[in-house]
């Protein structure tokens, strides 16, 4: 089995500016569940790794994240794919954890219990945080431009060129695309 491992708001489903709080509020990206239930038969491992600050802001509580992941789980299921798991930072910006991206935490507990390496893993995100995230743990980062990723290509593409080496790719259906050799 190979990772592949993906930001959730933004890649999977819709952002929001007020945070995805509950079931009713998470919107899946047209083609980025079915786009997992692809990866989930291609010996892939589908894994989630997100920063869901609204925990620390207290804009909704563990409860209702692990609802809003249940109805992802589900939707996928419904499909016929899998996630094997989903990790989250339930900190704040000014908490100054190792897990929050764009630090590597996450990632590193991600391959530690997993036992895999992420040299070379597609990690996939909307955000440079995502990508700096990726590339310090040596894996490859891939921008997609649903969610906030169009505001991150122009961004880094006139500052200083922080988007070096990092493919881009329209959404996360067009990334398994390519990952699994179709057109």
């Amino acid at each position: 089995m190979r990772l592949l491992i993906l930001d959730r708001d933004g890649v999977i489903n819709q952002d929001s500016d007020d945070f995805i709080k509950s079931p009713e509020e998470w919107k899946p990206i047209p083609g980025s569940l079915e786009a997992i239930s692809r990866a989930s038969h291609s010996d892939y491992g589908v894994v989630v790794a997100s920063n869901q600050s609204g925990l620390a802001r207290n804009l909704f509580d563990i409860d209702a994240l692990n609802a809003v992941h249940a109805r992802m789980l589900q939707e996928v299921a419904s499909l016929g794919g899998h996630i094997e798991a989903i990790f989250f930072c339930p900190h704040g910006p000014e908490e100054g954890c190792t897990c929050r991206k764009p630090a590597p935490g996450m990632f590193v507990d991600i391959g530690s219990r997993l036992k895999m390496p992420l040299r070379g893993t597609p990690v996939v995100g909307d955000r440079l945080s995502d990508m700096e995230a990726a590339k310090a743990v040596g894996a490859r980062a891939i921008l997609v431009r649903t969610g906030r990723g169009m505001k991150t290509e122009a961004d880094g593409l006139t500052a200083g060129g922080r988007l070096e080496d990092i493919e881009i790719y329209d959404d996360l259906a067009s990334v398994v695309d390519n990952l699994l050799g179709e057109p």
